[in-house]
């Protein structure tokens, strides 16, 4: 690394250096398509893929509360739940929303993305969570370092195809236990805008996702009553979970292994899991950076 090159639409600039922090975040295609353009080395990787879920947030404070739901000390009730299943597939809660919404996180046109928030004071109706299932690279097929991001595409734009528009697919559970297409939704209105489309999920999200996904459903309910409930509301599709790359770089160095200054940070390349983990290798980097 001799300078960065800073474009934007009216102008460019350059800054000398000797030192690139390569912090990209999880959806940043044009960049991995730039790296491995350029050679730069970098992997396909596992990654979660699945859907959204959504409750009533009174429903989830019962069954985590108790008598005590209700009570304004509390709060929205939370969770966090995972199963190994006997296909050899994980799957877990993951990014829950207490009293939150499913939002729009599509970052490509023709295309449907799901993720969850919550506001700060977490007083919405609903309360939502992902319900992700463990994929590798042996279920991309053999297409090279961007195999992952191929096959997050592809599950996108059909999604999309589903839809015929951004509103995104959605199922009571009940209807995707029985894989029969949605026409109505029940006591629990779906939180995600500009809105959604009743469908079969089954119709693009690959089958042994939908099945893991099932099966964890009764695994689930086990532990958390409601959460199988029939007119609870599945919004999919969720592929983001992390990147599905990884930038090849020295552990001890933490510079990428195919060019001197650059260093791989954080989700989107590749060594972290989410806000923390991501934090934590940011710090690691700056060390690193610091030492040499």
């Amino acid at each position: 690394v001799v300078a960065a090159v800073v474009k934007n639409e009216e102008s460019a600039y350059k800054i000398d250096t000797d030192c690139i922090v390569l912090a990209i975040g999880h959806s940043a295609r044009d960049t991995f398509e730039m790296l491995n353009d350029k050679k730069i080395p970098i992997e396909s990787k596992a990654f979660s893929i699945g859907v959204r879920i959504e409750h009533l947030a009174k429903a989830i404070d019962s069954c985590q509360y108790g008598t005590f739901a209700g009570n304004a000390r509390l709060g929205a009730a939370s969770y966090k739940l995972n199963t190994h299943l006997a296909n050899g597939r994980g799957v877990y809660t993951f990014c829950m929303c207490p009293g939150g919404r499913v939002v729009a996180a599509q970052s490509e046109e023709n295309s449907i993305v799901t993720n969850g928030m919550s506001n700060f004071a977490r007083r919405g109706d609903n309360s939502n969570s992902a319900i992700l299932v463990s994929v590798s690279p042996d279920d991309f097929g053999d297409l090279g370092p961007l195999a992952g991001v191929h096959f997050q595409r592809k599950i996108e734009k059909s999604a999309y195809t589903v839809s015929g528009n951004y509103n995104a697919p959605a199922q009571k559970v009940g209807d995707f236990l029985k894989k029969q297409t949605t026409t109505e939704f029940s006591n629990i209105t779906p939180s995600y805008l500009p809105g959604v489309a009743g469908a079969n999920i089954w119709d693009f999200l690959p089958e042994y996702v939908c099945d893991s996904i099932a099966l964890s459903l009764e695994d689930f309910s086990r532990k958390i009553p409601e959460f199988a409930n029939p007119n609870a509301v599945i919004t999919a599709p969720e592929t983001r979970s992390s990147s599905p790359i990884r930038i090849l770089r020295n552990p001890t160095t933490m510079q990428s292994i195919g060019i001197n200054g650059l260093f791989p940070c954080g989700e989107g390349a590749g060594y972290a899991g989410g806000i923390i983990s991501a934090a934590i290798d940011g710090i690691k980097c700056a060390e690193a950076i610091l030492k040499n």
